[in-house]
């Protein structure tokens, strides 16, 4: 895939714009950032080592895949578990109708639009390579950026279980490449314990 082809990167223009409009802020490097951009761009950076050889429909995907996440807070739902898969499966289907719609503005036909809006709502999960990259590359940006903060606001056995779930949706592939993470030493600590 030619990554400098305009189309794709106009999408991803568009996409970045709108996880711009992110209120929410987070210091990277110096830097103040949209959260939901500095995501984005997290999850591509993943990729390439999940999948260097990822589709176009792939990396739109993952670039897309939190798209306007700030709109639809989890506090707009129960605080249970069945709140929390209604929360996520309504947030999938707007980020993926979302990101057709950037697609086919740009020019893409409707196939592609349509590949990347399921892999946005995860469709064939551990039966689709993409899908599962694109799971992979989630959890890895999870561990790699958000694990050790998330781990001090909860307990260990909360997190343990996260970690067990998260963990159990990985490939592999994803498993080799979390191993490669550089956790503080607590953090550490719990992945073992979850593994054990």
């Amino acid at each position: 895939m030619n990554r400098t082809n305009s189309r794709f990167v106009r999408t991803i223009e568009r996409l970045d714009a709108l996880h711009a409009e992110d209120p929410r802020r987070v210091d990277v490097g110096g830097e103040t950032l949209p959260h939901e951009l500095h995501y984005a761009r997290c999850m591509s950076a993943w990729l390439e080592r999940v999948a260097p050889e990822a589709s176009e429909a792939l990396r739109l995907a993952v670039r897309a895949q939190h798209l306007q996440r700030w709109q639809l807070p989890r506090d707009a739902y129960p605080r249970d578990r069945p709140g929390y898969l209604a929360w996520r499966r309504e947030l999938g289907r707007r980020q993926a109708q979302t990101a057709a719609e950037v697609l086919r503005d740009v020019g893409y036909d409707e196939a592609t639009g349509e590949r990347v809006a399921r892999l946005i709502r995860k469709e064939g999960l551990r039966r689709d390579p993409e899908t599962q990259a694109l799971e992979d590359t989630a959890c890895l940006v999870f561990l790699d950026n958000e694990f050790a903060d998330f781990a001090a606001r909860h307990d260990d056995d909360k997190i343990l279980r996260i970690l067990r779930k998260t963990w159990a949706k990985m490939s592999p592939r994803g498993h080799e490449l979390a191993m490669t993470i550089d956790l503080p030493e607590e953090a550490q600590a719990l992945v073992k314990r979850a593994l054990a």
